[in-house]
């Protein structure tokens, strides 16, 4: 079953995806995904999202058609939906913005941090071709690094601008990755939603239902281990993150993740203030009926966050949360 290809209501003004997918020039651009379009029940040209292959050729398309990357992800990682993920890194661009005038800040000084980069390097490929972002990728998946690399050494342009690195305590986000003095102006996350392998499995099978697949035992986007589940999933990861955050308070300006459970903001509002973040901001992001927010917070207050500057990391100090 497929659906109808309809505007991608909800996305940030700047998505290059906003529109219906135009498979005829995404067909040239990659001819690998010519056998997966066909017309679907509205008569439209689609591609049955319910099959992994077809969601692989059309992201091998759509990267190499709008952002000119090569591209290509074996069987099991996770296939990132690149229209969420590029309006994820819109609505970070406009947080930076906010500090600086209004202006976007652009270029390779800019530096990123990824937390749980993958397999598909997705995060860095559209912040760089978008803004020309540096970016530091991690994950605690040495194979899934490895293929980042196969994607970046086919990417020259992207290879200069993208640092990979493994972080080797599966159960740390920044302890042992963050150098002394490294400094990033962003951090950006896709945490992984399940607490267990049969919570995600529950999940694969609730989703392959709406898709009109039951019974399938491969999700469209796919994932395994760490990408799709960890010790108390989203909120028990976030959690994790925010309090090892506070122990590097002046190695970012703004740490960001995205949560996609409204019932767990609550929790994760009580962590932040806790950790004595000096603002928090809950930026909310739909597609269709989508919906998910991206949370952000930082330990420097309004003066120091003016005064971002590459050189020595300021001091944070108190101020209430806003």
């Amino acid at each position: 079953m497929t659906g109808r290809q309809e505007e991608k209501t909800g996305l940030h003004p700047r998505n290059r995806h906003r529109g219906r997918y135009d498979f005829g020039a995404l067909a040239l651009a990659s001819p690998e995904l010519g056998p997966f379009v066909r017309p679907n029940p509205y008569g439209d040209a689609s591609v049955d999202f319910a099959d992994p292959r077809a969601v692989r050729a059309l992201n091998r398309a759509l990267l190499r058609h709008a952002y000119g990357v090569a591209w290509e992800l074996p069987d099991g990682p996770l296939c990132p939906p690149i229209p969420g993920r590029a309006d994820y890194l819109h609505h970070a661009a406009d947080l930076l913005a906010a500090g600086d005038g209004g202006r976007i800040p652009r270029g390779p000084a800019v530096r990123v941090l990824d937390i749980g980069v993958g397999a598909s390097c997705i995060y860095p490929i559209l912040g760089h071709s978008e803004y020309g972002w540096s970016f530091l990728g991690s994950d605690i998946d040495p194979a899934a690094l490895a293929w980042a690399g196969r994607i970046l050494a086919a990417n020259p342009a992207l290879a200069a601008a993208v640092e990979l690195r493994l972080q080797p305590a599966p159960g740390r986000v920044f302890q042992g990755l963050v150098r002394p003095g490294e400094r990033f102006d962003l951090t950006v996350c896709n945490p992984p939603f399940h607490a267990s392998m049969a919570e995600a499995r529950a999940g694969t099978r609730r989703k392959l239902r709406n898709l009109g697949r039951p019974g399938r035992e491969v999700l469209n986007f796919g994932g395994q281990a760490g990408e799709l589940w960890c010790p108390g999933g989203e909120a028990g990861f976030v959690a994790r993150m925010i309090a090892e955050s506070a122990q590097i308070p002046g190695a970012c300006l703004w740490f960001t993740t995205l949560l996609s459970r409204a019932a767990n903001l609550p929790g994760i509002r009580r962590a932040l203030g806790q950790a004595g973040a000096a603002a928090v901001r809950i930026l909310d992001m739909a597609q269709g009926q989508k919906r998910s927010r991206i949370v952000c917070w930082t330990f420097l207050t309004g003066p120091q966050r003016s005064a971002w500057r590459p050189g020595p990391a300021p001091s944070p100090s108190p101020e209430s949360p806003c």
